[in-house]
């Protein structure tokens, strides 16, 4: 049964580890599958149109290495690679693809309830090829908002470099994407320097810094380097005007990688966390998500 933190204007869903989504691609330490506010649905699945698929993401899921997963490029065919928040996955192909489906020995998994409004659950690897790692995510509920605190240590002997986002899979109320909508960024958009730019219907506008849309967009969209590799605030809001809802995600750190993706039912903007952890050492770092009304 999906753990629940809920306060008067805010409820968050949260699956378990063993619970529903059991894939190889996001991590399922705290797998956060609702949000809602003043009983208004913000969140949504990645797609509508496919009915209790645990291979789907949904609300705020999270993803560590969607490039190149840790370890993938030392295993051999056959043999196995860490997806961390998952487990281990077994190599098939010379190619890592995030959305390929992998054979899973799931990881070791600790749940804690320290306060209330918090919880907190850990992910503590096996070793392969040297390397090893304990994450530790710590899920809070305030009265405006919830936050999402990371520890990763790394137990191997071998470096620890990779990234982490997460897919906010957003929809304010359950409307589609339109002209209501307005997505703000705390920098310049820079389409210059996008390494990629799906918009095959024009429907989404492009403004110095904000995107809005023109219409319902019947295609997926996606922009990628949103910043054109400028290191900027790791931060964006979403505003509907129809609905008179926002929300906002800042981050802890500075990003250098921000993308867009997002469908007729979906818009979910990620910020990419750079990691790189020394054999012995740790990183921590969080997300907050803010909810509110607008005049």
């Amino acid at each position: 049964m999906a753990h629940q933190l809920k306060n008067k204007n805010l409820e968050l869903q949260i699956d378990l580890p063993d619970e529903n989504y059991n894939a190889s691609r996001f991590d399922w330490t705290g797998k956060i599958t609702q949000l809602k506010f003043q009983n208004i649905p913000l969140s949504i699945a990645e797609r509508t149109d496919i009915v209790d698929d645990l291979a789907l993401g949904k609300g705020f899921y999270n993803e560590f290495g969607i490039d190149n997963a840790l370890g993938f490029e030392e295993a051999a065919i056959g043999g196995w690679f860490h997806k961390i928040g998952v487990g281990l996955l077994q190599k098939d192909t010379d190619e890592y693809r995030f959305n390929k489906a992998h054979r899973i020995r799931p990881a070791k998994f600790q749940i804690q309830h320290p306060a209330p409004n918090i919880i907190m659950i850990s992910c503590i690897s096996d070793t392969i090829n040297d390397y090893a790692y304990v994450l530790k995510k710590e899920i809070a509920l305030y009265e405006s908002g919830f936050s999402i605190a990371y520890r990763l240590a790394n137990t191997g002997e071998k470096d620890i470099r990779t990234d982490e986002y997460v897919h906010n899979f957003m929809a304010l109320n359950n409307a589609l994407m339109g002209p209501d909508y307005k997505l703000k960024f705390p920098f310049q958009l820079r389409p210059e320097y996008f390494k990629e730019t799906v918009n095959s219907e024009q429907q989404v506008s492009l403004g110095s810094n904000s995107v809005g849309f023109n219409g319902t967009p019947n295609e997926q969209f996606f922009f990628s380097n949103l910043s054109g590799g400028e290191n900027v605030e790791a931060s964006w809001e979403l505003v509907n005007h129809r609905h008179k809802i926002g929300i906002s995600e800042t981050g802890s750190f500075k990003t250098s990688k921000v993308n867009l993706w997002g469908w007729k039912h979906v818009i979910s903007p990620e910020l990419f966390f750079q990691i790189d952890v020394p054999s012995g050492g740790s990183r921590e770092w969080s997300r907050t998500y803010k909810v509110f009304n607008i005049d």
